[in-house]
């Protein structure tokens, strides 16, 4: 009897002990749930706390409309009205007393169809003179004339056309001018090579040529504007100036059928009128960036000021590269880069200030560090920091065992909480 009690007792102890085992890892388990779960519910709730640090860049951009002014000659001659042909195509650079354009002469269609009608004729002329043995010079004339005819259907730019056609034209002359001289004197090919002289030296005469006065930029894109938007007076440029202009932003400039013009082609200007911040608070002689609208991004300098009465104010920008592009418009849409600046691009939420110094909260191995930078250029959502040198510590007054060394893909803590801060200075 005595046996089966205590077996009975043992075995009660077991399953008490069974059951307080079963209690002890079922409460283990729970509280690892729990702690799963609560984890998972702060991911949702802040998915990320950290960010690592990398090489970047920042900058302080804004878009604007901006009203073209130049420094621009027009030129206009006596027979204006019998139309011209362009000697120097558009966006060309052109020396001082260079012709660049001429304007027909009276009859000039009657004359030029009788050049093409004798060109006709001797080019038969050519042909058929069973006498006249093409020279070396006649054959590679010939070369020159059937690739320029190959190529020009390759062709989709019209001064490209022209300035084959004109190619052409002045292989042909010469040929005949060969032929010409090689064919008995008094000859029918010699009397027709000489009248289409004689047609070409009344044409020529009769033209008005006109010679660009100052070297820079041929263009034929005339608006009328060259005497309004001058770069004599900056002072006159303002809001309602430019308001009352009545342009269209992007509009291409017209060519003209009776001008041209030659353009500085050293410096050209800007102007617009803007509300910004840096704006306001811009000064004569600062050096900015501009996007033009081929996106080509160019280097510029503010030139002229003037303050609106509305808290705006107009700016005049000086630029120095891509002025042919512009050539087409006298209105566009531009941007203006006030500044950029590259390094160690760290987050503005990452960065908390005490004391007037800056510092991030770095995460190494599970440990925290307070490191001290220095805020090199601020942006609205990042700044670029660097460290400070060993001479700007002295000045600062560091504690020697203060954090001062930022490195590439440190991971630091978005927006660091006071505990964590106050975990830190405790351990220090």
């Amino acid at each position: 009897m005595k046996e089966n009690k205590l077996k009975q007792n043992r075995l009660k102890k077991q399953r008490k002990l069974k059951k307080l085992r079963l209690l002890l890892v079922i409460s283990i388990l729970l509280i690892i749930a729990i702690y799963v779960i609560s984890s998972i519910i702060n991911l949702i709730i802040s998915p990320s706390s950290t960010v690592i640090v990398k090489n970047g860049k920042i900058s302080k951009e804004e878009t604007n409309t901006g009203y073209i002014i130049r420094q621009e000659t027009v030129l206009q001659g006596e027979n204006y009205k019998n139309g011209m042909e362009q000697i120097v195509y558009e966006g060309s650079k052109v020396a001082k007393g260079e012709s660049i354009f001429r304007y027909y002469s009276n009859g000039e269609e009657n004359l030029k169809e009788k050049i093409k009608t004798l060109d006709l004729k001797i080019q038969e002329a050519i042909e058929n003179n069973n006498e006249l043995l093409p020279s070396p010079d006649i054959k590679l004339l010939d070369s020159q004339i059937s690739e320029k005819l190959s190529n020009i259907n390759k062709l989709n730019n019209i001064q490209s056309i022209q300035e084959t056609k004109k190619n052409i034209d002045s292989y042909i002359k010469k040929k005949a001018q060969i032929a010409g001289s090689l064919s008995p004197s008094g000859s029918y090919l010699q009397k027709l090579i000489n009248e289409r002289s004689g047609y070409e030296n009344e044409l020529n005469s009769g033209s008005e040529y006109i010679k660009s006065p100052i070297s820079g930029i041929v263009s034929y894109r005339v608006d009328g504007l060259e005497e309004i938007l001058t770069t004599n007076d900056f002072s006159k440029y303002n809001k309602e100036f430019l308001s009352n202009l009545n342009l269209k932003t992007g509009q291409i400039i017209s060519t003209s059928n009776e001008t041209g013009k030659i353009v500085n082609n050293f410096i050209s200007y800007i102007a617009y009128t803007t509300r910004s911040e840096e704006a306001n608070s811009a000064e004569i002689g600062d050096e900015v960036k501009i996007t033009l609208p081929s996106s080509k991004i160019v280097d510029a300098k503010i030139e002229y000021i003037t303050k609106e009465n509305d808290a705006e104010v107009t700016i005049i920008l000086s630029f120095t590269q891509g002025i042919d592009e512009l050539l087409l418009y006298r209105k566009i849409n531009f941007d203006i880069i006030w500044w950029d600046c590259s390094g160690y691009k760290v987050a503005n939420s990452a960065i908390i200030t005490e004391n007037n110094l800056n510092y991030v909260i770095r995460t190494k191995a599970g440990y925290l560090e307070k490191v001290l930078i220095k805020v090199i250029k601020k942006g609205e959502d990042y700044s670029i920091v660097t460290n400070y040198s060993t001479s700007q510590l002295k000045d600062l007054e560091v504690s020697k065992n203060a954090k001062t060394s930022i490195m590439l893909y440190d991971e630091v803590i978005l927006e660091p909480t006071q505990e964590q801060l106050n975990d830190i200075n405790e351990s220090s």
